[in-house]
């Protein structure tokens, strides 16, 4: 971690990452038993519950709602009260859920869990993970910026592993109780050691803001020697305004953006759709769920900590997009016509070179702006994937269910899947014109028009 403590955030970066694995950890370890809790919760002794995918659905669409207007919101307060401070909620509403299913898995306990959980990801969810990228622009000068986000995704992803596996060998009932606990420890350890991190303190910054106070009909204002601009701060709260204008005055931006939402699109489907394809396809239970995820985790965990920062300065962010996204496609399409138990265990491997997309948009996306507006792109990247994860469910949600009951139109239980890997394939050709140059914007306040030029 040497070579990212530049400006002297190694320390904080270090208790960053022990709150993301905390966290991380209490989410995860949930999830391989949540098929099973949910099927016995509303339909006992049955393999396929339309009424439980169309609830996982719903719930899916109302937290990406919620997303759409939280991230954005909470990413720009926090560019102005510091990260930290806004840390406290999402870590906090993560703890009741948990604390509801360790009590009891029964019927009302899962309904009462059901709506504590979507009222509370609607407020926090996607909001922790803005955070920590913002936290870590903060602290990391743009050159290190790509790896870290690696790094930071590996944390992430070793605690999938640790989670998944925990997952393998506790009952049920264990599994939430630790769950909670996990996730109380994750504030506490947060609300203690965690420095809080002022926006723009590093200084420095290579890159001039593309939002500046009092500028409306453009972003940016360039006059002469680049100098002379100022870093401004939001005195507003974010609009949709906003994230349009910084579509409109980054192309690289613009095209990242389209990517990410495409490639949240597929990630929403596959949450709405794959732990169900298999319980109806090759009965999996709980422990087949927990095996496939740690094969993933662990692969994610080694690509993101140990290849990712030999790769982003080797190849470049927009490459690695590329490759990603290649091998996701070809592996889903895969996915769509498994024909043995055996075929998703072996594709399970495929997610080394998944996990390239996101941290590299991250890391593009915060080299276009300024020091004291990193916190609003990171909540505008969530508030774009929050709104594919609103769209996703809608469709993909109903298309599972019905290729899975006995009313599909045509025998293809993977169709949904197959038009998962259609939308990678969309993404992947819109992220073959994605140009990294750091762009400075132009106004042009007589034409209310603004331009790039690149240095």
């Amino acid at each position: 971690m040497e070579g990212l403590t530049t400006r002297g955030g190694g320390e904080g970066l270090r208790h960053l990452f022990m709150t993301m694995f905390l966290t991380s950890f209490g989410g995860v370890i949930v999830i391989p038993a949540m098929t099973d809790v949910t099927l016995a919760a509303l339909c006992p002794d049955q393999d396929q519950c339309s009424l439980a995918i169309y609830l996982t659905g719903f719930q899916q669409a109302m937290t990406g709602m919620g997303s759409v207007v939280m991230t954005p919101l909470i990413g720009n307060l926090s560019d102005r009260y510091g990260r930290k401070a806004l840390l406290t909620l999402p870590l906090l509403l993560s703890v009741i859920p948990h604390v509801i299913l360790a009590y009891s898995r029964d019927t009302n306990f899962f309904y009462a869990y059901y709506v504590v959980k979507t009222l509370a990801a609607m407020a926090g969810e996607g909001s922790f993970n803005c955070l920590a990228l913002a936290y870590v622009a903060d602290n990391v000068p743009e050159g290190k910026r790509g790896s870290t986000f690696g790094v930071l995704s590996g944390v992430g992803s070793a605690s999938f592993v640790g989670g998944t596996l925990a997952a393998r060998f506790l009952s049920t009932a264990l599994t939430f109780q630790v769950a909670a606990v996990f996730s109380m420890i994750a504030l506490v350890y947060m609300r203690i050691f965690l420095k809080e991190s002022v926006p723009g303190a590093g200084g420095g910054a290579m890159t001039k803001p593309l939002l500046k106070e009092g500028q409306e009909p453009c972003l940016q204002q360039c006059e002469g020697d680049s100098s002379n601009i100022t870093t401004g701060t939001f005195k507003k709260l974010p609009s949709v305004g906003d994230l349009i204008s910084m579509l409109k005055c980054s192309t690289t931006f613009s095209q990242a953006a389209v990517v990410l939402f495409l490639n949240s699109l597929v990630d929403g489907g596959l949450m709405a759709s794959l732990l169900y394809y298999l319980k109806a396809r090759f009965q999996f239970n709980k422990n087949q769920f927990a095996d496939l995820m740690m094969i993933t985790g662990i692969g994610a965990t080694l690509t993101q900590i140990f290849f990712m920062p030999i790769l982003v300065p080797a190849v470049g962010e927009a490459k690695l997009i590329s490759m990603g996204l290649l091998v996701s496609c070809i592996s889903m399409f895969v996915y769509s016509i498994s024909w043995a138990g055996w075929v998703p265990y072996a594709l399970a491997g495929c997610s080394i070179f998944g996990v390239f997309v996101r941290p590299s948009i991250c890391s593009i996306a915060s080299k276009e702006v300024g020091t004291t507006e990193q916190g609003m792109v990171q909540g505008c990247l969530s508030g774009i994937s929050s709104l594919a994860n609103i769209i996703s469910p809608l469709i993909f949600s109903p298309l599972t269910a019905l290729f899975l009951s006995d009313e599909a139109p045509f025998s293809f239980p993977g169709f949904t899947l197959m038009c998962l890997g259609l939308a990678l394939m969309a993404a992947f050709f819109q992220s073959l014109m994605i140009q990294v140059v750091p762009p400075i914007a132009v106004c042009k306040t007589s034409s209310n028009h603004c331009t790039e030029t690149m240095v």
